[in-house]
């Protein structure tokens, strides 16, 4: 027995047959809109009847139908395009009686070029009164049912296309972000950082820790990994004098998904010559408060209810410091190996045997910490052990000049002073050596060359990463990071299944 979509599509398919054979095509390429949805609206929504009536004026609109409601001899339909909705309606004796009766070919879902006059309904509504219709896509595929929508988030991540066209918020979702993307790349570009593009395919996995995706050159026949972070090219443009740069662009890591991860996400990535993270604070306070005024009139977010103010100054913490102030451990057992050790396993977390003071505070904080942070929160001074490419700090060479920026329980900026001398990054580079060599698989990898770079002398500077999905999450406040990303990574489907209900039945 057929499913229900099988007969609906089969049904479709009929009357694009239909169409085709009195010479309509479903497919034409020859309306051209010469205005929107939105522009009416603004235009007309405030006009009287009497003034519409005047108004000479004719327009060509093309969008999607959404609703039809047929009354015989006449029918209302809504159709949307990329800016809003507007009503349409339709007559037989305006249209004629040939153009009508291919008018009732069409159906929910496709896309439609309407011309006429506007005009006001009884209820006030602004209404274009249908001179012609003009089939511009047959859909055959039918919407979602209308009064539900598209619900399944599964459904909704896999096809987005159609999440698209029944939820207004996702398409204002996505709005936001590239937004929120135009502004920042407005914000460096006034500060004079220039946008350059690096590789996305890497010899050597370097500039964070995280396992790479690995792919295979054919004609070099080399492995080959897509890029974890652009960091060691964007500093090597620093020794070449492109003293203030930033790339956004995709990362690429081999590891979960969750709420939080997604494998391929967008990361801006700037660096700055002769700054230090102190000002990479400054900057990140003034570019973030600046985005979230833009989007809302005022430097705060709202997630779970809860109003989050993101004007300066933002708090700064050290790391060690706040295991204790956050995470609750005694303050002189901080610094204590063991102790430690015996934390992260009565939190059922392996602990290897390589690791150092700085790696299992690190761990602890992961564990304990950041997901109770709630303000904005500059973690500072992060151990050396864990980060290999940053540099020291003068006052306490066990720690560097490096924070990470946390809002809501979440890693939203990673940041430093450069390390720019070559004799201590080669030292960091072999004691990462030992680190993959003792199981630590996300050691970093060694780039010889890139030593070389610093060999040729890099300026002081400091450099930062921001997670663009991870903002736009707290710009929106989405607490699932596919809600952010246009299409998500999601496992394949095993089959073809139509779990919403379709608009026909």
């Amino acid at each position: 027995m057929p499913r229900p979509i099988d007969i609906i599509l089969e049904n479709r398919l009929k009357k694009l047959t239909q169409l085709e054979e009195a010479g309509i095509s479903g497919f034409p390429n020859d309306f051209v809109p010469d205005s929107d949805t939105r522009t009416l609206h603004a235009r007309f929504d405030s006009a009287t009847q009497e003034a519409l009536e005047a108004e000479s004026a004719r327009f060509r609109v093309a969008g999607r139908v959404m609703t039809l409601r047929n009354m015989g001899k006449a029918c209302f339909f809504h159709f949307k395009d990329r800016l809003g909705s507007l009503q349409a309606y339709v007559r037989k004796d305006v249209l004629g009686e040939e153009q009508f009766e291919r008018f009732t070919l069409i159906e929910v879902g496709d896309i439609v070029g309407v011309t006429g006059k506007l005009m006001k309904t009884r209820t006030g509504e602004l209404t274009l009164m249908a001179e012609s219709v003009k089939l511009v896509t047959k859909a055959l595929r039918p919407l979602p049912e209308k009064f539900h929508g598209l619900q399944d988030v599964e459904t909704r991540f896999r096809q987005r296309y159609v999440d698209l066209i029944m939820n207004d918020w996702v398409r204002e979702l996505f709005v936001t972000r590239s937004k929120i993307v135009s502004y920042i790349r407005s914000f460096l570009d006034g500060r004079n950082f220039l946008e350059v593009e690096t590789p996305m395919m890497h010899a050597i996995a370097g500039g964070a820790a995280a396992r790479p995706f690995v792919t295979h050159h054919n004609a070099l026949d080399i492995d080959l990994f897509l890029r974890i972070a652009p960091e060691l090219y964007l500093k090597r443009l620093l020794v070449g004098g492109l003293e203030r740069v930033y790339e956004i662009n995709r990362n690429f890591r081999n590891e979960g998904l969750s709420h939080k991860h997604n494998p391929e996400f967008t990361m801006l990535e700037f660096y700055w010559a002769y700054a230090t993270f102190h000002d990479l604070m400054a900057l990140t306070e003034e570019l973030l408060s600046g985005v979230f005024t833009a989007l809302r009139g005022e430097p705060a977010i709202e997630i779970g209810g809860k109003r989050i103010s993101m004007a300066p100054p933002f708090r700064k913490l050290p790391l060690a410091d706040s295991l204790s102030v956050v995470g609750g451990l005694p303050a002189d057992k901080v610094t204590d190996r063991d102790y430690l050790a015996e934390v992260l396993r009565r939190n059922e977390v392996e602990v290897i045997p390589a690791w150092g003071l700085g790696k299992l505070q690190v761990e602890v904080y992961d564990k304990l910490v950041e997901s109770r942070i709630e303000e904005p929160t500059f973690i500072i001074h992060h151990p050396v052990e864990t980060s290999p490419l940053s540099r020291r700090n003068n006052e306490n060479p066990e720690v560097v000049d490096r924070f990470e920026l946390i809002v809501a329980g979440r890693e939203i900026a990673n940041a430093f002073s450069e390390l720019n001398d070559p004799r201590d990054q080669k030292a960091r580079f072999e004691e990462q050596m030992k680190a993959r060599d003792a199981g630590d698989e996300e050691a970093h990898q060694v780039d010889w060359d890139y030593v070389r770079a610093l060999e040729y002398g890099m300026p002081p500077a400091a450099g930062q990463g921001i997670g663009i999905d991870r903002l736009v999450m707290l710009a929106t406040g989405m607490e699932n990071i596919k809600e952010v990303i246009l299409f998500p990574l999601l496992r394949p489907e095993v089959a073809e299944l139509d779990t919403e209900e379709p608009a026909e039945s």
